[in-house]
């Protein structure tokens, strides 16, 4: 029987909660939640827990894949694809510094 449960990260995993941390402001740094939480009045309060929600299930995806756990993964994947039709088509969005004569 699978059992889901937390843990907490260690001092071998401060890269991990840096990670984590940068992914959850790069998220929700801009864009839609910023009008969303202006919008619903959403409470300093909230928006902390929702941002340390997303930063907790980043850093356990982050170290799955770099214990190279697949079935654990496979298993999150199996559980939350819901076809609830909350999202659609997936458009990668990568920001960053492109090599324009790399694609050459």
């Amino acid at each position: 029987m699978k059992v889901w449960t937390k843990i907490h990260l260690n001092n071998q995993n401060k890269k991990i909660a840096l990670i984590s941390k940068s992914f959850t402001n790069y998220l929700y740094g801009q864009g839609p939640i910023t009008d969303i939480v202006k919008k619903y009045r959403i409470s300093e309060k909230d928006y902390q827990e929702l941002s340390q929600y997303t930063a907790d299930r980043i850093s356990g995806i982050l170290m799955l894949y770099l214990a190279k756990d697949i079935n654990r993964i496979n298993d999150i994947v199996n559980k939350y694809n819901l076809n609830n039709g909350v999202v659609n088509e997936i458009s990668p969005e990568i920001e960053g510094y492109i090599d324009k004569e790399a694609q050459n």
